[in-house]
């Protein structure tokens, strides 16, 4: 069953007991990142037909499609249409504390939200499907606004810059819940981060106590205390790291990307409450249904204890066709029914 008014519990009722490590007669089916441009064009050339499902975007809609567990999304971004874009990624938009001020106008709008994702949120939770909302996190933002190499030299050369700016954040996050909230709280949410590569972070602990941690602490509760289930987004190897979320207040974390080297078998081991989405090799799917069961018994006795939905450890990659992607599918909901938890 999936969230689409089948018998039995809805798709949120299922994630919020799963991450709760409460019993459920099967785990949510859930790809938590949809799809590639590419892999969806790859997959109309072989025959998919993308249905458009209003309120619900493309993605939503096609999870349904799939026979997936369907959650909805909202990235709000904190900056607006008259901010200034970076020439070429990863290039800074501002390079000092004139620069951010020039460009403050344009930041954290204090508007309405988007009526249309706020629809989506609305639809999706009356039907029974998750919803969750993403924001800009402590690490993300700074780097977007001063590029990745002025960002990474901030933390000494413009520190007051730093704090300014993840103040500035931390109160419009606080903004964001309470509008967000109107309506019903949302079932989780990320902090998107991206702070780690294969090699783990690229900040010392001592940096994220002193630049992040501080911010976390001011919106964490005010998530908490409206039952959203708080994670981070964050590619790469996030092993180092986790403990400082941890501490930070954070409750899980997602992709968990195997080909950077991240154990959730060992993670689980040393933070047996912590909260895990993805970890399911990607690389693994163009080899096969057989390649993709057995990766899947590799998850098994982790999906068996709670606290953690497999899924895509990133998007799916365009190189596995539709065919295969169905076969995952297929797989992936054989084995949700496998780790029941009693």
């Amino acid at each position: 069953m999936t969230g689409d008014g089948a018998a039995g519990r809805s798709s949120r009722e299922l994630f919020r007991r799963v991450m709760a490590f409460e019993p459920v007669e099967r785990i949510p089916a859930l790809e938590w990142a949809t799809w590639w441009d590419k892999t969806l064009a790859n997959w109309e050339a072989q025959g998919l037909v993308i249905p458009e499902e209003p309120p619900l975007g493309r993605g939503e809609a096609l999870q349904r499609q799939f026979g997936l567990d369907v959650h909805a999304q909202y990235w709000v971004p904190a900056h607006t249409g008259a901010t200034p874009r970076a020439p070429s990624h990863g290039a800074p938009i501002i390079y000092d504390e004139a620069g951010y001020e020039a460009i403050l106008p344009t930041l954290y709008p204090r508007g309405a939200l988007n009526a249309q994702r706020l629809e989506a949120l609305r639809y999706a939770r009356e039907r029974g499907d998750i919803t969750w909302f993403t924001v800009d996190g402590f690490f993300w933002w700074p780097r977007t606004l001063l590029g990745i190499e002025r960002h990474l030299f901030s933390f000494y050369d413009q520190p007051e810059l730093y704090h300014r700016i993840c103040s500035d954040l931390a109160d419009y996050h606080l903004h964001v819940i309470e509008s967000l909230c109107e309506s019903g709280a949302p079932d989780f949410m990320t902090f998107g981060e991206d702070m780690s590569y294969n090699n783990g972070p690229m900040l010392s602990r001592d940096m994220f106590d002193e630049f992040m941690l501080p911010y976390y602490r001011r919106v964490i509760p005010e998530l908490k205390r409206r039952g959203i289930r708080v994670l981070i987004d964050s590619d790469g190897d996030i092993t180092r790291a986790l403990p400082w979320f941890e501490r930070a207040g954070i409750e899980g974390i997602l992709p968990l990307e195997r080909q950077a080297g991240v154990d959730l078998l060992k993670l689980r081991e040393t933070h047996p409450r912590f909260l895990f989405i993805g970890h399911f090799d990607k690389m693994v799917m163009p080899l096969g249904k057989e390649a993709m069961r057995a990766e899947f018994e590799r998850l098994l006795p982790v999906m068996r204890q709670g606290g953690f939905l497999p899924s895509v450890d990133h998007q799916t990659p365009p190189g596995v066709t539709l065919d295969q992607y169905r076969a995952y599918v297929e797989l992936l909901k054989e084995y949700c029914g496998k780790a029941a938890l009693s």
